[in-house]
């Protein structure tokens, strides 16, 4: 199974994650160093019970890195937005802590050790930054990899894995083309054999990854050459897989039953259902606690500019094609769909009212939806859920569409992270890789993740329409 955090772009930013929760953990030591200078007894005191509340610190304040979009392994950030979202993350997670301070005293650590640990953390970490990304884009610390194959399947890399950002974790060698295959990636990319072997050729090109991209498997492919390139420790990996690691999505046009079927995910055991569901449980209770200050003000907004009815109920098909209610405050006129055909929602939709353009904006049209989740009819995380007119439209135009039903709709998903609100066939196509990719490789932290990371498409208000 390749997992929701595999390859080594993930494995980067892993890293990455390690390196600045250390460095603030060191901060944190520094700020109490700093704080009693000329109290010795009172600095060995704090030491002595620092370990957890020190841990606290760098927990709180890296989750709000991650809630932020600071480490997505494909993110694409000008100095000016990084610096910003940088900032607004340390103040964040200081808000959050000096709130679990609040209601959990015995973790405090003091104002004046917070704040120094807050400034010296912010210093440490754009330092880290400014040293760690350039490295990253060094060719000696990327993946080699030798594509066999030059035709439709293997040029898809060159298509849509073109931007610098999307080569940060390996760099393409060159494409061998496969004997009575067709070559449709440019001649200058092409390699030519070094030997009689795949091995010879990979071994003269130092590569470390072969991925495996033939328009035809039934011919050509060298199988017996592939399993020597194995047995002497060069990577192997198909297309689908490859693109499911580096770009985190499953590639429709490429993708085969087997090739889901036989490659693992798709975790539907008895502990990961009751992880889920009291994940959605936890998730909704603490949000509902948080929001409904503004759900009352929503409320009433609503029904002071159209009056009632205040929320919409709407059908939608949840796991297992199952129909359910879903509950939004209205933000369309109420004769919206009077002549009863549904429509897709559109960039400026005139339908919208003035609070439902404000609500729609910044998601607060969807808070009441955590009911639907306490009810059981839809997850905190997982694909959004569409209106079964749709889902018969796109069924028949898309392929495996009817595989995202398999686990129950989203409040949040990661097609929601890595793809702007879709209005099409054609941007449902484009989602559909992502709930794929969330439906095989669905999990408690890559929900957390998801979870954290929604709270940037909120504030910098990306997809919503």
């Amino acid at each position: 199974m390749i997992g929701a955090f595999a390859g080594r772009a993930n494995r980067t930013v892993r890293l990455l994650w390690l390196l600045e929760l250390a460095a603030i953990l060191l901060a944190v030591t520094l700020a109490v160093w700093l704080r009693f200078i000329d109290d010795p007894a009172s600095r060995g005191l704090f030491v002595e019970t620092a370990p957890g509340r020190t841990l606290l610190v760098g927990l709180f304040v890296t989750g709000a890195m991650a809630a932020f979009g600071l480490y997505q392994p494909h993110m694409r950030h000008n100095r000016v937005d990084l610096a910003l979202r940088i900032v607004l993350a340390f103040a964040f997670g200081g808000v959050g802590l000096l709130v679990l301070y609040y209601a959990i005293p015995a973790t405090y650590i003091g104002r004046g050790v917070l704040f120094i640990a807050l400034v010296v953390g912010l210093v440490l970490v754009c330092i880290l930054r400014l040293v760690v990304y350039p490295l990253a884009g060094v060719e000696a610390f990327k993946r080699r990899i030798l594509i066999l194959g030059a035709g439709n399947n293997a040029d898809l890399i060159n298509r849509r894995l073109r931007r610098r950002s999307d080569r940060k974790a390996f760099s393409v060698i060159g494409f061998l083309p496969i004997e009575g295959q067709p070559r449709v990636v440019a001649e200058h990319l092409l390699v030519a054999p070094s030997g009689p072997t795949l091995f010879e050729t990979a071994s003269a090109l130092h590569a470390h990854e072969i991925v495996i991209a033939p328009d035809e498997r039934r011919g050509g492919v060298p199988m017996d050459q592939i399993l020597q390139c194995a047995q002497q420790g060069i990577a192997i990996v198909d297309l689908p897989a490859f693109f499911e690691r580096e770009a985190g999505l499953i590639k429709l046009e490429i993708a085969d039953p087997s090739s889901l079927v036989f490659s693992g995910g798709f975790d539907h055991s008895f502990p990961r259902r009751l992880s889920k569901r009291a994940f959605d449980i936890s998730a909704a209770l603490l949000l509902l606690l948080m929001a409904w200050p503004a759900m009352l003000l929503v409320a009433a907004c609503v029904w002071l500019e159209s009056g009632s009815p205040i929320l919409y109920r709407q059908t939608r098909v949840g796991e297992a094609g199952r129909t359910f209610d879903l509950v939004k405050f209205r933000s369309m006129r109420t004769d919206a769909e009077k002549d009863g055909v549904a429509r897709w929602a559109s960039s400026n939709d005139d339908r919208t009212t003035r609070v439902g353009r404000f609500i729609r904006m910044t998601r607060l049209d969807e808070l009441p939806q955590l009911f639907n989740v306490l009810a059981g009819d839809m997850s905190f995380v997982g694909p959004r859920p569409e209106r079964p007119q749709f889902v018969d439209q796109l069924t028949g135009e898309i392929r495996y569409y009817n595989v995202r039903h398999s686990v129950k709709p989203g409040l949040t998903g990661w097609a929601q992270l890595r793809y702007p609100y879709g209005a099409s066939v054609d941007d449902a196509r484009e989602k559909l890789k992502f709930d794929l990719f969330y439906v095989k490789n669905h999990g408690l932290v890559f929900d957390f993740m998801i979870l954290l990371q929604t709270v940037e498409v909120v504030l910098f208000r990306r997809g919503a329409r």
